[in-house]
């Protein structure tokens, strides 16, 4: 979402990851019975990743007796562990007893054969590896000690062998990206929506029960292993939004989440550590990660704290209790010890950081999220703009060097004394700036081309009157507008840009990291399960505050709340696409 210097908002999150590394393990050997091709086995239970009240586990079966068709592994836990999710086998537990069956294409094993699979549970007090194993009926016997307790915190440092392949310096570069089913079933069931229903979106994890998903939507680990499948025998990259903060988005309601703002405990344990235990898992170490971390976060402490017009008592409490820059600078540790992670961090938009008195305060503000919680610059691959939000990509017909009749174009009612006209010449100076403060001379950036293309017949095709500033600025400009503080459900939107590697220097893609055609904010209250609130800059008929200069909201009606698909939205955006579908 938007919010200008007086206010601009994008919705996005972004960012994750946890290292594997060994933690507690037990090798349990089968013993053959002498005269005969006995059954046995040898089963290698071994934790991979544990925090607070969960943790990861790996389990291998190898087969050492008669060949078998199928399998099924039993233990029993002698503690409160509990499965909550698994791959590779159908696990079900009763009680202490958990069974894991084989499936269709792991069932054969030979003599000497093995399978594995994994899972991920929750625990409390001990959480002591299971004493003994069955396979198919067969006990394992146990042949060596298994150590009784695993790491009570999670693994923090790289796997000491790398996955296979270096880190790229784009990850877009002669890549695919990841196309996300869930969105693409929805647009291409919208009439026209086959025309783009192929691009690449961003998954977007705005709360802890998107991890694991539900009935009827894909968790974190059914998109990566459908990515494995779309990815074939090239690279490919998997956009991710890390957002779920304490205390989100403290200066718009539409996107307010689901932890309060000191549950930074929370944060940390139930969120940033399971997403990091997934995106560790070897199993997707040749997969190019791509996290987007924490939209509407680090800029609201510079732009919507007391002191100024924009203020909000939400963003006062977040910038002195400390858990946006915390949660960011965690996240970004945790992420970054990953080899196929990509960490790009929110950097706003030029309607929103472009002023003198926030561009600097923002970027010095991003150094110290990335420097806290242990973390460092190096965990920061790159940066996005404009996610989710409406800002022009280029603005042809003006630049900021402009001026009518002696009058310069940042005078304007428009640009108001904005250092930037548009996305891109933001984006740049943004990065030059931070590599200026001790960034990585290669940053890369993004820019969320997903609902800024602005065309149909209301496109301006020259520059405007030169009457006076006013005249010449808004008839030339792409972005439609009312205000450029206005961020939910634009009317007169379009798509942008579709998404392409290295279109320009210093920017790694253009990206569609929000989807298109979902709602950015209810048009009126909408109670939810989901911790969003109702803004009135998503109701048609507000006529605004500080944050849009007091002009009317610009909202389409009849919205749903944010991240819940709206048709209507979706057909303007194919209506007004520029390039045109």
């Amino acid at each position: 979402m938007n919010r200008t210097r007086r206010t601009s908002r994008t919705a996005l999150l972004a960012a994750l990851g946890l290292v594997t590394a060994t933690g507690a393990t037990a090798t349990v050997l089968g013993t053959a019975t002498a005269g005969a091709a006995a059954p046995g086995c040898k089963v290698d239970y071994r934790i991979t990743n544990q925090w607070n009240t969960g943790f990861g586990a790996d389990v291998t079966v190898t087969n050492t007796g008669d060949p078998v068709a199928s399998w099924t592994v039993e233990w029993s836990y002698a503690g409160n562990q509990q499965v909550t999710q698994g791959w590779n086998a159908t696990i079900t537990q009763s009680g202490t007893a958990v069974t894991a069956k084989s499936l269709s294409y792991n069932g054969t094993l030979t003599t000497g054969g093995s399978a594995s699979f994994g899972f991920n549970g929750s625990h409390s007090g001990t959480n002591a590896v299971p004493a003994t194993f069955k396979l198919n009926g067969v006990t394992c016997n146990t042949t060596t000690t298994p150590p009784t307790d695993p790491p009570t915190t999670p693994p923090t440092t790289p796997p000491t062998t790398p996955p296979a392949g270096s880190k790229a310096d784009n990850p877009y570069a002669g890549a695919k990206v990841y196309v996300n089913p869930e969105w693409s079933a929805k647009a291409a069931a919208e009439p026209g929506g086959t025309k783009v229903a192929n691009q690449p979106t961003g998954v977007w994890l705005d709360r802890i029960a998107a991890i694991n998903g539900s009935a009827t939507s894909m968790g974190l680990r059914a998109h990566l292993d459908e990515a494995l499948k779309q990815k074939g025998s090239g690279e490919l990259v998997v956009q991710l939004v890390v957002y779920n903060l304490p205390g989100r988005d403290c200066a718009a309601l539409a996107s307010n989440g689901e932890l309060g703002p000191t549950e930074i405990g929370r944060y940390k344990t139930e969120y940033i550590d399971p997403i990091a235990a997934i995106l560790a898992d070897p199993k997707y170490a040749g997969l190019r990660i791509v996290t987007t971390v924490e939209i509407d976060s680090l800029p609201n402490l510079v732009t919507n704290v007391s002191g100024r017009p924009t203020a909000t008592a939400n963003c006062d409490v977040m910038k002195a209790n400390g858990n946006y820059v915390t949660g960011v600078g965690y996240a970004l540790r945790k992420l970054g010890s990953i080899a196929n992670v990509y960490n790009y961090v929110d950097a706003g938009h030029h309607g929103w950081l472009g002023w003198d008195d926030n561009f600097g305060a923002s970027a010095e503000l991003f150094k110290q999220a990335a420097t806290a919680e242990g973390s460092t610059v190096a965990n920061v691959h790159g940066f996005i703009v404009n996610t989710a939000n409406y800002s022009a990509l280029k603005e042809d017909h003006f630049g900021i060097g402009d001026s009518v009749n002696g009058v310069s174009v940042r005078q304007s009612k428009w640009v108001d004394w904005n250092r930037y006209t548009d996305e891109l010449s933001y984006a740049q100076a943004m990065r030059a700036k931070l590599v200026s403060l001790g960034f990585d001379a290669n940053l890369g950036m993004l820019i969320d081309t997903s609902r800024n293309g602005w065309g149909g017949g209301a496109r301006p095709t020259a520059p405007g009157a030169t009457t006076n500033v006013d005249t010449y600025v808004n008839g030339g400009r792409y972005d439609r507008r009312i205000h450029l503080g206005n961020w939910c459900n634009q009317a007169g939107a379009g798509l942008g840009e579709r998404p392409q590697a290295a279109p320009a220097a210093g920017i790694d893609a253009y990206v569609w990291m929000k989807p298109p055609g979902e709602s950015d904010g209810a048009s009126k209250e909408i109670p939810n399960d989901e911790g969003k609130g109702f803004d009135r800059m998503c109701d048609p008929t507000y006529t605004g505050n500080a944050r849009n200069g007091n002009s009317m909201s610009g909202a389409l009606p009849d919205a749903p709340v944010s991240g819940h698909w709206f048709s209507a939205q979706f057909q303007e955006l194919l209506k007004n696409a520029h390039p045109a579908l």
